[in-house]
């Protein structure tokens, strides 16, 4: 008679089962404690920086710290240093400059908030699809599983090789309608009313959103596929049996209950879009703007000026908005870590715009969840 092997009596087979479920438990454990530890110790190095009045509201700025002869240091921006050196008088004893540690990190974060909005909204686009046809339309074959390769290949290519492709693609020579083409153009298409020269975007929030989508772009695109594919099968026969075509099958029948599963890989892409440093290097980060990207200079209207023209102006300082170099917290951060010798100033910075960025980055994790929650409850089997 052959012995059973599922039996439950203390033998070998039972002690490397409690030890397998044990080693698994504490490598879950040791994430959860590492991860927690990493918060708590930016949370305690960062909290109270974040919290100091203008930190979230004022723009990058130089920190100045004015010493006296009390001993006492005092820390102020470049518009009031010069007036408190005069109000000190004989008690100045020096001055020591700080770049990019004084003022807040309100560009950072709104450089950070349209990076991610672009590159989402166009990976998202694109993602969802390219995860249609291969999932809905594109025949099974070799073709099909080349193409699925080479996405899961591209979510391997290193950031710092996306920002090169960004500054070869988007920043010198992506199409723009122009009636004075530049002379760096590789070439101009004539369309009797304007050109259509190819000469980049230059160093802007379109080339660092587009550059930030093809990185997220395959993880977009690989969840998306699954999700469609584990909608059940009847749910599109059933509407093809109805007399719906196959674009009303998807559009009504697939995606909506596939949408929850989308925007979890859209929780992903957030992340890492919002995280990235090296593709953004090339194509849109500054490490300094005293200016917001809607406050960009532009000729001021006669008094004369119609509605039309007002009209054009604010269309063309929201389109500026898309066009303009703007400061990212990775890039911030970097900046601030980059500098050499480091000083407490400097440290302070660094880690008050780390733990507003961990919070960002959250925030909108959670909306997320929050919005694929509710459509699981609305859209379920």
């Amino acid at each position: 008679m052959t012995p059973n092997p599922f039996a439950g009596d203390n033998t070998r087979t039972q002690r490397r089962e409690a030890a397998a479920r044990w080693m698994l438990r504490i490598g879950s454990y040791l994430v959860v404690v590492l991860t927690v530890a990493i918060f708590l110790f930016i949370t305690i190095k960062g909290l109270p920086h974040a919290v100091k009045p203008g930190f979230l509201t004022e723009l990058t700025s130089t920190l100045h710290v004015i010493e006296t002869k009390t001993g006492e240091f005092i820390q102020t921006g470049p518009a009031e240093a010069d007036t408190i050196k005069k109000q000190l008088g004989e008690a100045f004893v020096g001055e020591k400059t700080i770049s990019y540690s004084g003022g807040g990190i309100l560009g950072p974060i709104v450089g950070t908030a349209l990076l991610v909005l672009v590159s989402v909204s166009v990976a998202l686009f694109l993602g969802v699809c390219c995860a249609i046809y291969l999932s809905e339309y594109a025949k099974k074959g070799k073709f099909l599983e080349m193409v699925r390769l080479a996405i899961l290949n591209l979510a391997g290519v290193p950031s710092v090789v996306f920002g090169l492709f960004g500054l070869g693609a988007f920043v010198l020579t992506a199409p723009v309608l122009t009636d004075a083409p530049a002379d760096r153009a590789v070439f101009v298409i004539p369309l009797g009313f304007t050109n259509l020269s190819f000469q980049g975007w230059d160093t802007c929030v379109l080339s660092g959103g587009f550059t930030l989508a093809f990185v997220i772009l395959p993880v977009i695109i690989t969840a998306s596929e699954q999700c469609l594919q584990a909608v059940p099968q009847g749910f599109r026969e059933t509407s093809m049996a109805l007399g719906a075509t196959r674009w009303q099958t998807i559009w009504r029948s697939v995606l909506p209950f596939a949408t929850p599963g989308i925007l979890t890989s859209t929780i992903l892409g957030i992340a890492r879009a919002a995280g990235e440093t090296a593709p953004i290097m090339f194509t849109a980060a500054l490490a300094f703007k005293d200016k917001l990207p809607w406050q960009k200079d532009l000729p001021p209207l006669p008094a004369d000026a119609g509605m039309l023209a007002q009209w054009e102006q604010s269309v063309q300082r929201f389109l500026g908005i898309f066009t303009e170099s703007v400061q990212a917290l990775p890039y911030h951060i970097y900046t601030l870590a980059a500098k050499i010798p480091q000083n407490e100033y400097s440290e302070q910075a660094q880690y008050g715009s780390v733990f507003v960025f961990l919070v960002l980055v959250a925030s909108l994790a959670a909306s997320s969840i929050w919005l694929r929650v509710h459509l699981r409850k609305k859209y379920k089997w």
